[in-house]
């Protein structure tokens, strides 16, 4: 974004029309980066004096301040000289305090004395002592990544960024909306899709209609920018707080595009609420996966896409995927199909406003036969509202207390490991001879809960292990006492049983260790 007094916007008939840079710009373009690379080796205060001269011939002053701030952001200044400034300046206070400087004669014997300290001459010392400033800095580097045509390119892109710092409102039409949705939530920000004559468009709250956070929300939103313009096709329509004065700002593909970078997606999973708490519940190893961004859900004429879902996979390798959509499993229409597994979505609210508030409660009650947990900030105070939509609220404060989401999963956990028990035949003969639990409920496609009370009448359960009566027989004739407990276990791996302590107690043994890692076994007592 460029400051604010660098915004070139005209207000003709009411309206709120930014001045892009057009391609007679680029070779303007090309004078400030060739005035920045010209002064690499000199004074801050040189080279603004060689923009100025620039700006007294440009037509518009505010389109070279633009276009250098964006150079200067990839410029290295450096402050240079003989002595550190700091120290430079104590020691000639000191000096002139002892000489009592009122004449250009006694200023001249002070700096004399203070240089001899530093073992240098009086004029290198009086350079030093100001060398810190600003002004007096010197670029040492001009790193653009930019030419002139990128740098107009960026400079239309800031000029709308900074405009859109004052929209109270962005409604956006995209030939990519998946990206655009995408990213919208990545970035936290607030939105709604809305269903219009010729389309679908999303709807984002602008900066300027929050209360609070405004900076850190506006920044986002500013960034959002770069992912509707790198769509191919896009018109986006905000509504600018011009001053109290309420104004609409259209922009198109035709007006800015993005210079050869990636677009945002790297922000906020990474270090938000939400990346810390899906980190978090990814640790727990639960038979939840948990999907970033699943599929959209109806909600009357509108759509939610909630944060995250939550699959129901016992015995499967759960963790955190990207996004749900996609699957095979799921249907067109961005429902989970028959076979797709068991879905509770789960949003959690940030940002917001009163009217935000208001509409996503609205949406939460128009949603039908969905599963949803809301993990409500407490200072929006809305928890009983959100209970009243049938949709369980989670109250939090800076973070999502993951104790308290598992305690809102449990209630499902019990009731799918009540029907997937129903499903299981009362006694199971599996092939092996060997099995555990956990690769049995999996085989199955269930939890290792959904097996508590089923009968193997071919094995005994050892632990968590079904074991052939045979293979306990074979092992108490190769495993004697006195066998190191690293050749017992060998014999036990040679099985598939990884259960060393149950098996050996099965068969009647313990180990005895004699130091950490050397035990032999030893008979039962």
């Amino acid at each position: 974004m460029l400051t604010k007094d660098l915004l070139r916007v005209s207000r003709a008939g009411g309206g709120y029309h930014l001045q892009f840079a057009d391609a007679d710009a680029e070779r303007l373009a090309a004078r400030v980066l060739g005035i920045y690379q010209g002064h690499v080796g000199e004074s801050r205060e040189t080279l603004e004096a060689a923009l100025v001269d620039v700006e007294r011939e440009a037509d518009d002053f505010k389109l070279v301040r633009g276009l250098a701030k964006l150079v200067e952001r990839e410029a290295t200044f450096e402050t240079r000289a003989p002595v550190d400034p700091v120290r430079a300046r104590r020691r000639v206070f000191e000096a002139a305090a002892g000489v009592g400087v009122v004449s250009e004669a006694e200023r001249e014997q002070a700096l004399a004395e203070a240089a001899d300290h530093f073992d240098t001459d009086a004029a290198a010392l009086a350079d030093a002592l100001y060398a810190d400033r600003d002004s007096r800095q010197i670029l040492t580097d001009v790193d653009s990544r930019w030419g002139p045509a990128e740098l107009r390119t960026q400079y239309n892109l800031s000029l709308a960024q900074t405009a859109l710092f004052d929209a109270t409102e962005l409604r956006v039409r995209s030939s990519d909306p998946k990206a655009l949705v995408s990213a919208v939530k990545r970035l936290r920000l607030m939105y709604e899709i809305r269903r219009t004559e010729t389309g679908r468009e999303v709807v984002v709250t602008g900066p300027d209609a929050l209360f609070s956070n405004t900076r850190r929300y506006g920044t986002r939103f500013a960034r959002l920018l770069r992912t509707v313009a790198a769509a191919s096709e896009w018109e986006l329509t905000a509504t600018i707080d011009d001053r109290g004065t309420e104004r609409e700002l259209t922009v198109s593909d035709g007006d800015i595009s993005v210079p050869g970078v990636e677009p945002v997606t790297e922000v906020s999973y990474d270090s938000g609420v939400e990346a810390d708490f899906a980190g978090r519940f990814a640790a727990l190893d639960l038979d939840w996966d948990l999907v970033r961004e699943p599929e959209p859900l109806a909600a009357g004429e509108h759509v939610v896409i909630p944060d995250f879902a939550f699959e129901w996979r016992p015995g499967a390798d759960t963790g955190v995927r990207d996004t749900g959509r996609g699957r095979d499993s799921d249907r067109a229409d961005g429902t989970a199909g028959e076979d797709a597994p068991f879905r509770v979505f789960f949003e959690i609210m940030g940002f917001w406003t009163p009217e935000y508030v208001e509409k996503k409660l609205a949406r939460l009650d128009a949603l039908e036969d969905v599963e949803m947990l809301v993990a409500v900030d407490e200072s929006l105070g809305v928890g009983e509202e959100i209970e009243a939509t049938d949709n369980r609220a989670i109250p939090y404060a800076g973070t999502v207390s993951v104790k308290d989401v598992r305690d809102a999963l449990r209630p499902y956990e019990e009731r799918l490991v009540r029907e997937s028990a129903a499903e299981i035949p009362d006694k199971l003969r599996p092939d092996a001879s060997v099995i555990s639990l956990a690769d049995l409920a999996a085989e199955y496609g269930v939890s290792e809960d959904a097996l508590e009370n089923v009968a193997f009448p071919a094995h005994e359960r050892v632990g968590r292990t079904l074991i052939d009566p045979t293979v306990l027989d074979e092992l108490a004739d190769e495993i004697e006492p006195g066998m190191a407990y690293e050749a017992a276990t060998d014999r036990l791996a040679d099985y598939g049983i990884k259960d060393d302590s149950a098996a050996l107690a099965r068969i009647g043994y313990r180990v005895v260790w004699k130091g950490l890692g050397e035990g032999t076994i030893q008979p039962r007592e």
